[in-house]
């Protein structure tokens, strides 16, 4: 929270809203009163806030007309719904109308807090998206960039910070993570994005086949090879090749890659011109090649002509921030592709996409909401609509309650420096509903430092 953070508290309750107003002021929020519907929507014509909290039962104009006409004004103001017990059906409707979330009165301090939180860094994240992907240049589909999280600041910016170079790139990350679109934003932002961007995947081919579809091969060169071919070295000339999964190549080609490198020349298989090179190589990989180095299977002097710029693309479970903008994101996509109208998720719903391992990351969240959209018989993505999800060891509420480490005392006893702080670290994770982020912050430490810490004690 910085100190812009305003909040628009909208009910006719004086004393009501005088409580929230000490309340609101108390957690470092500048706070804006309004006493009725009309008025609220008055103050959002005036000015923009950072979150507007309001009541659904207002004598003049009611919390569901004025969320409708604020939401008109100013799509992007996250809308929270306080009201009694007897209008929670109410309150479901304004969901369906734009609200972020609901609360019932008497309210809950400490949910009010979590949720205001909660619907600000969400719109900070899609801020930070559309602030990412403006830099990210104009020839690259940048819609399809999706991510605002600290994790995929961290790799956008390194992405900007190497895609003017003619360094060698090389991506690593899991299978579904996205290495493929990372490699076109290095290409499409380079000085080389009006030259040609050539993929190729290594694993895909056999060894043979691979130094033709690599090199190019000349007539006769063996069986089948009835004419000149060029090869996507070639192909690339001008531009940037992508070799995805690198790491498959035999040793053989490995060698005969490493050369073509280094002398930034080839010969067609099969034959002996001299064809010169004039690419930038964009490697990708899903394996550790340090361990491929170690068993034998991956030459060294290759893997450092590679890994000149290295980048590293974070699984889904490590930047779960970021899975309510890729959600949205599907839902729209596969909604206006097979012709459903749905409007979004419900709140169970999104908390449980958030809460899932995703095994396999993006890839594998894109297709349970393909599913999810062309099965849906309602209006709203619900949690029925999301079968056998993987549960994230700190991502659902019971789980995060029953860690299976057992925190040691923080008081009393001989108890280490280490013992100490992974009971801190352990706990303050759990209050933050396993949100990584989140638990940084109130630690005050960074996420980076914060997923070491988790590896190092084994929380993880």
């Amino acid at each position: 929270m910085t100190e812009k953070d305003t909040v628009l508290v909208v009910d006719d309750d004086a004393a009501h809203r005088t409580m929230l107003r000490t309340l609101l002021g108390g957690w470092g929020y500048a706070v804006t009163e309004a006493d009725d519907g009309e008025t609220a929507v008055a103050r959002v014509e005036e000015g923009p806030f950072d979150l507007a909290l309001m009541d659904i039962r207002m004598l003049k104009v009611s919390g569901i007309e004025a969320l409708e006409r604020i939401k008109s004004l100013n799509p992007a103001i996250p809308v929270i719904i306080m009201t009694a017990y007897s209008s929670v059906e109410t309150a479901v409707d304004a969901l369906k109308k734009g609200a972020y979330d609901y609360l019932t009165k008497p309210l809950d301090f400490e949910k009010l807090r979590v949720t205001m939180e909660r619907a600000m860094e969400h719109t900070r994240l899609k801020d930070e998206n559309r602030r990412l992907r403006a830099e990210l240049g104009d020839r690259f589909d940048r819609r399809r960039i999706i991510g605002g999280g600290p994790a995929m600041v961290d790799l956008l910016e390194t992405v900007a910070q190497a895609a003017p170079s003619e360094a060698t790139v090389m991506i690593t990350g899991e299978s579904g993570t996205g290495k493929e679109l990372i490699a076109g934003a290095v290409h499409y932002n380079s000085p080389r994005k009006e030259g040609p961007f050539v993929k190729i995947n290594c694993a895909a081919i056999t060894e043979t086949l691979l130094e033709s579809e690599l090199f190019g091969h000349e007539k006769g060169a063996f069986t089948g090879a009835d004419r000149r071919k060029e090869g996507r070295f070639v192909q690339a000339s001008g531009g940037s090749l992508f070799l995805d999964e690198v790491s498959e190549m035999a040793l053989t080609m490995q060698a005969k890659l490493l050369r073509v490198l280094q002398e930034r020349e080839l010969n067609r298989v099969g034959g002996e011109t001299v064809i010169p090179v004039d690419v930038r190589i964009i490697a990708a990989t899903n394996r550790d090649l340090l361990e491929r180095i170690a068993e034998g299977i991956f030459r060294e002097d290759l893997y450092y002509r590679l890994d000149v710029v290295s980048l590293h693309v974070p699984p889904l479970r490590e930047r779960r921030e970021d899975i309510p903008l890729l959600a949205d994101h599907f839902l729209r996509q596969f909604a206006e592709k097979n012709r459903k109208t749905i409007k979004g998720f419900t709140p169970e719903a999104m908390d449980r996409l958030v809460r899932s391992d995703w095994p396999g990351n993006v890839r594998e969240l894109m297709n349970a909401v393909e599913r999810a959209v062309v099965l849906a018989r309602a209006e709203y993505l619900d949690v029925g609509d999301f079968p056998n999800l993987q549960t994230a060891r700190f991502g659902d509420g019971e789980a995060a309650a029953e860690p299976q480490t057992e925190a040691p005392p923080l008081a009393g006893g001989d108890v280490s420096l280490e013992e100490v702080e992974k009971a801190t670290i352990l706990q303050t994770m759990t209050a933050a509903g396993g949100n990584k982020s989140e638990a940084a912050r109130r630690l005050g430490i960074t996420r980076k430092t914060l997923h070491k810490k988790l590896k190092n004690y084994g929380l993880m």
